[in-house]
């Protein structure tokens, strides 16, 4: 599944990542340097785990130095499947199924296959699904392969809070949401439920007076927060049962994160087709018929927001990334466009 989780009777469970290396800038310690056309990243675009590295990809520049791949956003229990490629084969890996680069990694490994997925391109082994660090070492470790004006997603002097702030928007807003959706008990889904609408409430009191999470550009903070808000009302409101109120009825965190979306980097990275299709095919415990809603409408997506009355500047000193590269465009139909 995406993240990396574990489903059951038994209490919900999001497990560490098993492959924890780093891609660092002289890999003295990791074995892994970063080598501009190296690795690729494998990506679901329906996992918000993953969006969040597609996001810190594009706002960096990474695009030329660390190619993409993109599966199908249904997968099948032989892993996330490459049937969106000619012959269903990832073109530069050579893979049917990502498991094979887990499988070249570590013989038999008995976890689940998730994404996303950095791979070593010249051995085709895995080299990390590491979710919560990936993004982090994009925005410190591959600093010399950033485009010109690319922003300090993570800087230093700010990263206690954007710490702290990261570590509540986790525990009760990314994983809440999974928590409350695959709760097999009253109790449990009700806790989670009150720890979603706490750690939203919160957010809505400090976003009311300023327009992004940590200081006054867009950090890694609000890439986090970001990629649970987009499928809110999508998936979460009513698949997961997270029902208090849709986004769109809470005009600050709604305001923000259409802000966020109509921000280059941001909305051009989200495709609500395969959002809605994974999360409503696949988790058959939730939705046994596997019906996709037809809702919700998209079209307030592109409405403008207003926040830019809270000033603040969304690169810092840089700028916005550039257009996106014809061959990873998400396709028409699958977002709402201006």
């Amino acid at each position: 599944m995406d993240g990396n989780t574990e489903y059951g009777r038994k209490k919900f469970k999001r497990s560490r990542s098993h492959f924890a290396d780093r891609i660092t800038a002289d890999g003295k310690e990791s074995g892994w340097p970063v080598e501009a056309g190296r690795y690729r990243l494998v990506v679901s675009r329906a996992c918000p785990w993953a969006s969040r590295v597609l996001i810190s990809r594009r706002l960096l520049g990474l695009e030329d130095a660390l190619s993409l791949a993109v599966t199908d956003p249904i997968q099948d229990d032989r892993s996330w499947r490459f049937t969106l490629d000619p012959g269903d084969r990832d073109p530069v890996l050579g893979i049917r199924f990502l498991h094979e680069a887990y499988d070249a990694r570590e013989t038999d490994y008995p976890g689940g296959v998730s994404v996303p997925a950095i791979v070593d391109v010249p051995t085709g082994k895995l080299v990390t699904n590491d979710y919560q660090q990936i993004t982090l070492d994009l925005a410190t470790e591959w600093t010399a392969l950033h485009r010109e004006g690319a922003p300090d997603l993570y800087p230093e002097a700010l990263r206690g809070e954007i710490d702290e702030v990261m570590d509540g928007v986790y525990r009760e807003v990314n994983n809440g949401v999974y928590r409350a959706g695959f709760a097999t008990t009253q109790e449990e889904y009700e806790g989670a439920y009150a720890d979603v609408f706490h750690r939203l409430d919160l957010l809505t009191e400090r976003l009311a007076g300023q327009r992004y999470l940590v200081g006054d550009t867009i950090t890694e903070a609000d890439i986090r927060l970001f990629t649970t808000l987009v499928r809110f009302d999508a998936v979460y409101h009513g698949h997961f049962k997270c029902n208090r109120e849709k986004l769109a009825e809470n005009p600050v965190l709604w305001a923000y994160v259409r802000d966020l979306y109509q921000t280059p980097g941001f909305g051009d990275t989200v495709d609500f087709d395969h959002i809605k299709r994974h999360y409503y095919a696949v988790h058959t415990g939730i939705n046994p018929t596997s019906i996709v809603p037809a809702g919700p409408d998209l079209s307030g997506w592109t409405e403008p927001h207003g926040r830019e009355s809270l000033g603040g500047r969304p690169f810092g000193d840089g700028t916005p990334p550039g257009p996106v590269p014809e061959d990873e465009r998400v396709p028409e139909g699958h977002r709402p466009v201006p």
